[in-house]
């Protein structure tokens, strides 16, 4: 992934922006430290994110805590 500054990321926007289009990646970098990623938009796929939903309902359906409190997990967990 290629780095480049913020001064130039913003002067140079519109080509970035025609690169990121065609598939590349930048690292925007602020004093050498990366402060965000530019990439190419990915559009939600409604198909898998039905089939996540799906999967985590028979999950949640499958798999029971049997008498267990999630808060009271909670609540231990923070002892340690």
């Amino acid at each position: 992934m290629t780095e480049i500054g913020a001064f130039d990321a913003k002067t140079h926007l519109p080509k970035l922006l025609q690169r990121v289009k065609s598939g590349e990646r930048f690292v925007i970098t602020k004093h050498n430290c990366p402060v965000a990623e530019l990439i190419p938009f990915g559009a939600h796929d409604a198909d898998r994110v039905r089939t996540a939903i799906a999967g985590l309902k028979t999950f949640q359906e499958t798999h029971r805590l049997r008498g267990l409190s999630v808060r009271r997990m909670i609540e231990a967990g923070r002892r340690f």
